[in-house]
């Protein structure tokens, strides 16, 4: 039993503000990630978009595909027309040995846009989410059987956000639904990081390290920020320089025998907290409460 420690390139390529790390190119991305320990790296859109060619970028570059996102549509869409707008992705990733696809609901998440307030997102009664939940269980059962497991990000500005939604998502669909059980999220959405990951341990697939600045999501909250403005200011960075007990959250890991990725999102403005550096402190800071829990971390 033993962990990976993977990165999401968001730090030096971010798709949703190209214009904040401008400066800077996937491939520096992958190069760095790879320099400082890093085995794994979720797809990224500047990414060659072939399956052939992001295997030979990947293999390029020494690093594995693990996992990376998917927006999702199944509040709006049939089940027909989901499993066809998600096929390709699916095949592309069982073809490249990807342990899941990140998947989120985006058909009416206020994530993107940088004049909404985040505390505008929509929200669903708990029938609601029950009745989603159901559908989205259609198509992670079709993902299982194509050899792909879905797991289901809980994300600022969509349907779930809060650990109510997280909890209903869980409690309406079946166990083909996983989770990808990211701590900064969690907590913006006023979750209980702890709490959480020991309800679902028996559904947590796939893990996001990624602390909080709580001044700044408090800020975010208090005067009506976007979830944009509130990255652009800082409110996410990586372990070790926010508020998150990742040493308990570790702990929490090692005692669920949790053997997938761990991977490090954290998109902050690279002129205020530079890639390279605040990657490796991100990195440094999990093999030290890995090797505490007693999580091993396979060699890569």
């Amino acid at each position: 039993m033993s962990v990976k420690i993977g990165i999401s390139p968001i730090a030096w390529q971010n798709d949703d503000l190209p214009d904040l790390t401008a400066a800077f190119t996937m491939e520096q991305a992958l190069k760095e990630a790879r320099e400082i320990g890093y085995t794994g790296v979720e797809r990224g859109q500047r990414m060659p978009s072939d399956t052939e060619g992001l295997r030979a970028y990947l293999e390029g570059n020494d690093i594995a595909l693990c996992g990376g996102w998917c927006s999702g549509a199944s509040l709006v869409n049939d089940f027909a027309t989901e499993r066809e707008a998600v096929r390709g992705q699916v095949e592309q990733f069982v073809a490249l040995n990807s342990p899941c696809i990140v998947y989120a609901e985006c058909s009416n998440t206020v994530q993107g846009q940088i004049g909404t307030p985040v505390n505008d997102r929509p929200k669903l009664s708990k029938d609601d989410v029950l009745a989603y939940a159901a559908k989205i269980t259609e198509l992670a059962k079709w993902m299982a059987d194509q050899g792909m497991p879905m797991a289901y990000h809980h994300h600022m500005g969509t349907i779930i956000e809060s650990e109510d939604d997280v909890n209903w998502l869980m409690e309406g669909s079946g166990p083909e639904v996983k989770l990808c059980f990211d701590t900064g999220h969690l907590l913006f959405g006023g979750g209980d990081v702890l709490a959480t990951l020991n309800r679902w341990g028996d559904r947590v697939h796939h893990v996001h390290f990624k602390d909080i600045r709580p001044a700044i999501v408090q800020d975010a909250r208090e005067n009506n920020l976007s979830f944009l403005d509130a990255v652009i200011a800082g409110a996410f960075t990586v372990p070790s320089d926010g508020c998150i007990d990742f040493q308990a959250v570790a702990n929490g890991l090692k005692a669920m025998d949790y053997d997938g990725w761990i991977v490090v999102e954290a998109e902050q403005d690279p002129a205020k907290a530079p890639p390279y550096d605040y990657s490796k402190m991100g990195y440094d800071h999990i093999v030290k409460v890995c090797g505490t829990a007693g999580l091993q971390i396979a060699a890569g």
